[in-house]
Parts: structure tokens; sequence; C-alpha cells
């Protein structure tokens, strides 16, 4: 009986270390995979960003090259309430 307890006793605690290997297994894995996610996310937001200081550069230098008659006619097309697809 003794030996069969001992037995019983070996096997229950190799079974509760393997389980705390793959649960330690599972938590590195979901700790690695939430890091991965945030890396991405940062790196659209940052490419995003990009995108946006690039065409605000693009509006600056088309402005620059416009006298102030085509920045006004410009506004009024694009930017008065009302105005139609013809600019009246």
């Amino acid at each position: 009986m003794r030996a069969w307890l001992e037995r019983f006793t070996g096997m229950a605690m190799a079974a509760l270390a393997a389980t705390a290997v793959f649960l330690l297994a599972y938590l590195r894995g979901r700790s690695v995979g939430r890091s991965a996610e945030r890396e991405q996310r940062d790196t659209q937001i940052n490419r995003q960003a990009d995108q946006a200081r690039q065409e605000v550069r693009d509006v600056q230098d088309q402005t620059a090259r416009m006298d102030d008659a085509a920045i006004a006619d410009e506004l009024k097309r694009d930017w008065v309430r009302g105005a139609g697809p013809g600019g009246s």
C-alpha cells in the first residue's frame, strides 16, 4: 500500500510540474503576443504620422508656389460652404 501511495504521489508531482510548465509557457506566449501587438500598433501610428507630415509639407510647398489670388480661389472653391463643384 505504501509503495502504491509513493508512486501516486510521484505521478501527482510530475503532473503538477508539467501543468506548471505549460501554464508558464502559455503566460509567456501571451506576454510576447501583447508586446508584438504594441510594436505593430506603434509602427502603424508612426507610419500614419509620417504620411501626415509629408502631406503637410506637400501642401506647404504647393501654397508657397502659388500667389495670394490663387490661394484665395482654391479656398473659395474647396472650403466655402455652399460652393458647388463649379465653384459658384
